[in-house]
């Protein structure tokens, strides 16, 4: 898994005294970063997960206490965005490429190859 997640402050926000936001990603990232991050988000994005969806300007609803996240968009843009998403999943014809696209397991699974879990056949 890839440590892509390290999200900073957009430098516009942190001109304006932000100090902290929650981060949302499929990622991981390091024990160098700080603050409110909600990582290893499954489905990830390159496989179809709702967090390809989200938009700059989107409204998320976070609760910690019901540990639940919510995208406060109306199903009908959720369609529309979910139609024009291009992913590359599948593409690979050949080689680790397409064995990652057709193995590997997300996140809250372990991201290891479906082939390597006990009892796969």
């Amino acid at each position: 898994m890839p440590e892509a997640g390290y999200l900073p402050i957009p430098s516009k926000l942190a001109r304006a005294g932000v100090k902290d936001l929650v981060r949302i990603s499929d990622a991981r990232m390091s024990g160098t970063a700080y603050g409110a991050i909600i990582l290893h988000v499954a489905p990830d994005a390159a496989s179809g997960g709702p967090i390809g969806l989200v938009r700059s300007g989107d409204r998320i609803r976070l609760s910690v206490a019901r540990r639940t996240i919510e995208l406060l968009v109306d199903e009908t843009e959720l369609k529309r965005r979910e139609a024009t998403n291009v992913l590359a999943k599948g593409a690979a014809k050949r080689g680790y490429a397409r064995l990652y696209d057709e193995q590997i397991l997300q996140a809250d699974e372990g991201c290891d190859f479906r082939f390597l879990r006990p009892g796969a056949s």
